[in-house]
């Protein structure tokens, strides 16, 4: 990991100790690995002495993780929506800035000219594609790595606090990190490195319990949410002769199975259980755009149809984007740039 380093790792903690008010920050809507290393970078500053650490969000997360969210603090955690003065305020008021799986400030929504403008010493931690390097003070970046949370695990492990022992991190600290991890790789179904797997065992035999993990995250979702997984499986999801599955979720859909932040998590990867299918899309209609999740099979490219066609980008086999046109247009243009990314640039 070509980014933790001593000098880097002396860097990181120097930071860490010069620093008064920490704020830690993530991108917008966040999901498992967002919450996760942000949870646990929260718990490994108040280790270090950092009582006057906050953790702010632009969106309240799913309802799923608020298992290890509600390890932090009410009074060290503000989210944005609903608290839009508190949140800047904390925000300007940082001298030390931990910025968690986002590789560009415009991913944290409506915090970004907040985080852009604050004179705060800056830190990455991050697994996407192509950061801005100059915007940080330090930056831990790497993509061929399960997850942000898998990353700062190792940037912690390395970390003179920890000292390589991962039953020295702080009980919620660990349990966030695996629970990031677990669910970005949809349960270990994908981009899992040896690294990943060293990570797991190493907090396994901390003590973390994977088995409550699992309950929380896969066993304690709504009726409704599951009649709604049918219903996109049944009655939305078209699959086309070259390969590619599409599902089109518009708001009506939405209000109907009284869906709500988090319950579409995974249902992108579903498709890809046919043998025919090399890649799926997800269309969710939102309140001023169209949200795209693109995840494909090894050999076919979801990062590059993203780019192309989605105004978005991620990585190899999972990434994302965004439309803006009315929701009963996507359907029809997913189909037609599905078609020819498949047939021209696929082939």
């Amino acid at each position: 990991m070509k980014d933790i380093t001593p000098d880097n790792i002396k860097t990181f903690i120097g930071l860490i100790e010069e620093a008064e008010h920490p704020v830690v920050v993530t991108h917008a809507k966040p999901d498992g690995d967002a919450i996760g290393s942000s949870v646990a970078m929260f718990h490994f500053l108040n280790m270090c002495g950092k009582q006057d650490t906050y953790l702010v969000l632009n969106d309240n997360c799913p309802r799923f993780l608020t298992f290890i969210k509600d390890t932090v603090p009410a009074d060290r955690l503000v989210i944005r929506d609903g608290n839009e003065n508190e949140a800047m305020a904390h925000i300007a008021a940082a001298d030390l800035m931990i910025c968690l799986d986002f590789h560009a400030f415009h991913r944290t929504g409506a915090l970004e000219n907040a985080i852009s403008e604050s004179k705060a010493r800056k830190i990455l931690i991050d697994h996407h594609l192509d950061p801005d390097r100059t915007l940080y003070d330090i930056s831990f970046s790497q993509n061929d790595i399960s997850s942000a949370s898998e990353l700062l695990f190792w940037i912690l492990m390395a970390a003179p606090q920890i000292g390589g022992k991962a039953e020295k991190l702080p009980s919620a600290a660990a349990t966030a990190l695996m629970t990031g991890m677990t669910t970005d790789t949809n349960n270990f179904g994908n981009s899992v490195y040896p690294s990943t797997l060293n990570m797991a065992s190493d907090l396994l035999r901390a003590g973390v319990d994977r088995d409550m993990i699992i309950q929380k995250i896969c066993q304690e979702h709504s009726e409704s949410r599951l009649r709604l997984k049918g219903f996109i499986l049944k009655d939305l999801m078209k699959v086309t002769e070259d390969g590619v599955a599409y599902m089109v979720l518009d708001k009506k859909a939405q209000y109907g199975y009284k869906m709500q932040e988090g319950d579409t998590e995974g249902f992108v990867n579903m498709p890809l259980s046919i043998a025919d299918v090399r890649m799926s899309i997800l269309a969710k209609e939102d309140n001023d755009r169209i949200r795209i999740s693109i995840r494909s099979k090894k050999g076919t490219s979801a990062n590059r149809c993203a780019r192309l066609f989605f105004n978005g980008g991620g990585h190899e086999n999972a990434a994302g984007g965004k439309l803006y046109m009315p929701v009963g247009e996507v359907e029809e243009y997913i189909a037609r740039h599905a078609h020819i990314y498949m047939t021209e640039y696929e082939k």
